[in-house]
């Protein structure tokens, strides 16, 4: 991840976390994301990938600078089609990659690059 930080200014963050205390994953992102100040401060490019195994729940934090670069139905997209299908055949790290590496796609394709 540092990687593609560095080539592309813009952060991301993967969570695991035990529980969400109550609130609703939306809630604890968006709480954990400007509580951690993920990505920089006068762009709001940053993107956190949160993942609440026991809630049974995962959601894609997109700061407002990357919402064109990686929009509501990409995350969507990126969630079900490369994140929960590793998690239903119990691989929950090949899941967390494969997510990491649909958002590098949409939001650093230049990082991708050799």
């Amino acid at each position: 991840m540092k990687a593609v930080e560095v080539r592309s200014r813009h952060q991301v963050v993967v969570v695991t976390v035990p529980s969400l205390g109550g609130h609703t994953i939306e809630d604890y992102g968006l709480h954990l994301g400007r509580t951690w100040g993920i990505g920089r401060k006068d762009y709001n490019d940053g993107v956190l990938l949160i993942v609440a195994p026991n809630e049974r729940k995962v959601r894609i934090e997109v700061g407002y600078g990357l919402e064109k670069a990686l929009t509501d139905d990409e995350a969507a997209a990126i969630i079900d089609d490369d994140i929960l299908p590793a998690f239903r055949k119990g691989t929950m790290p090949e899941g967390i990659e494969a997510g990491a590496s649909g958002i590098i796609r949409e939001i650093a394709p230049e990082a991708n690059a050799s």
